[in-house]
């Protein structure tokens, strides 16, 4: 029928093989069938709106909406046009089933959930907004597997993409017009200054908080998403990002302290901590309880335009794929999801970084005179002041140079790892 693609027809076998022998005999397909049947008759209902046997194109349109996918009138059309036989422009009942027959997809959710914006894609920022699961996936519990592979995957990555990351700190804390740090030079500077291991100075914490802020940020996105959206609706895309930015709010609220520390410790020279506790009661000490929290009210505001951006700009790479390959496929393959959320992730990081170099410069300043301490607009200020423009976006060289290898990394590791649990 010209409708299959890889995969396809060993799903079919598997979910209709009840003896577990790999094939299907007489009875185990017509069971399958009719199982099937009610399924797509259920579906084919729902998309029915005006209850007159056929769907058409604005119907389509209704429907994505309330999937959170936005689809102009063009590729409703071509949508309809891949399952219309006899050429009406509306799908009946029959032309429905026969499309869908022996296509392993049963409901339009399916097919949207291929592109669900994940944040299983670690670029070592936090400000992602949360992944979003089923309400099958909660009630079997395959929920926290997936979000314990992510962590995993972004404990390896993170790991792995370490040096660049400190390089990255370095940069924006002590990089100016008048002291140049390069790459090349700035890596010899550390490894002269304390060994090849003070290239993942920081590392441990940045690490330690994936674990707490995953799944912080993941409870209070459920909880946002419920106050938000009304009983037994779609939550649109703006309410979505919505409870995205609040839940990262609160997870950036509750291991802020942490954030402080991964960047003391980070620029830490050889002997100054001899360790995590000891970097916190050192703080303690000298500055106080607030230390804690400086360049929270940065790091706050940065989460908005990077979850914004990020969204958005998935959202319309997504479209725009779907808008070419809707007659094949609604699976877009790995290289194609990871490639959209690479590009919508460094589109957001632009837009945020200079808040993120505001941050780590608040957070950085040790026990400087209290009225020595600039707030965010007068840092803002002093950096454009003295560097121009650019200043604020000092360090985003091996900011973006990690991208790429991080992204990998956590893919891979992530792939691994839901095989490893069984997912």
């Amino acid at each position: 029928m010209g409708i299959f693609r890889q995969g396809a027809a060993q799903k079919i076998v598997s979910s209709g093989d009840q003896n577990k022998d790999g094939s299907l005999d007489f009875n185990e397909f017509s069971k399958y069938l009719k199982d099937h049947e009610k399924k797509l008759r259920l579906t084919f209902k729902s998309l029915d709106r005006n209850n007159d046997g056929r769907i058409d194109a604005s119907e389509i349109q209704q429907s994505l909406a309330e999937l959170g996918m936005d689809v102009n009138r063009e590729d409703a059309l071509k949508i309809l046009q891949s399952m219309d036989i006899d050429g009406t422009m509306m799908v009946d009942w029959n032309e429905w089933r026969e499309h869908f027959l022996l296509h392993p997809a049963q409901n339009l959710e399916e097919i949207i959930r291929y592109w669900k914006h994940s944040s299983v894609l670690d670029i070592g920022d936090s400000l992602a907004i949360p992944d979003e699961f089923t309400e099958e996936e909660k009630s079997s519990g395959g929920w926290w597997k997936q979000l314990s592979a992510g962590a995993v995957a972004g404990a390896v990555s993170r790991t792995g993409t370490a040096p660049l990351d400190r390089m990255k700190v370095f940069m924006q804390v002590h990089s100016s017009k008048t002291n140049r740090i390069s790459l090349v030079g700035g890596f010899k500077q550390m490894i002269i200054e304390g060994g090849l291991t003070s290239l993942w100075r920081g590392n441990g914490i940045n690490v330690l908080k994936i674990a707490p802020e995953t799944a912080i940020k993941f409870m209070a996105y459920e909880q946002y998403k419920k106050l938000l959206s009304s009983e037994g609706k779609k939550i649109e895309t703006h309410k979505r990002f919505m409870a995205g930015s609040l839940a990262g709010a609160t997870a950036q609220t509750a291991i802020y302290p942490m954030e402080v520390l991964k960047t003391r410790l980070t620029l830490r020279k050889t002997g100054q901590y001899s360790g995590m506790f000891d970097c916190a009661k050192k703080i303690l000490r000298k500055e106080g309880v607030k230390a804690f929290y400086k360049g929270y009210v940065p790091n706050l505001v940065g989460i908005i335009p990077y979850a914004g951006i990020d969204l958005a700009v998935y959202e319309s790479l997504k479209n725009a794929w779907l808008s070419y390959h809707i007659k094949d496929s609604a699976n877009p393959g790995v290289l194609v999801l990871v490639a959209c959320g690479t590009i919508s992730s460094t589109c957001g990081q632009l837009a945020s970084y200079p808040l993120a170099l505001v941050r780590t410069r608040m957070q950085a300043q040790a026990s400087l005179d209290a009225s020595d301490q600039p707030s965010m607009t007068s840092l803002v200020k002093k950096i454009v002041a003295k560097d121009g423009f650019f200043g604020l976006y000092r360090g985003i060289l091996p900011n973006f140079m990690k991208v790429i290898p991080a992204v990998s990394i956590s893919y891979v590791v992530y792939e691994y790892m839901k095989t490893g649990l069984g997912i």
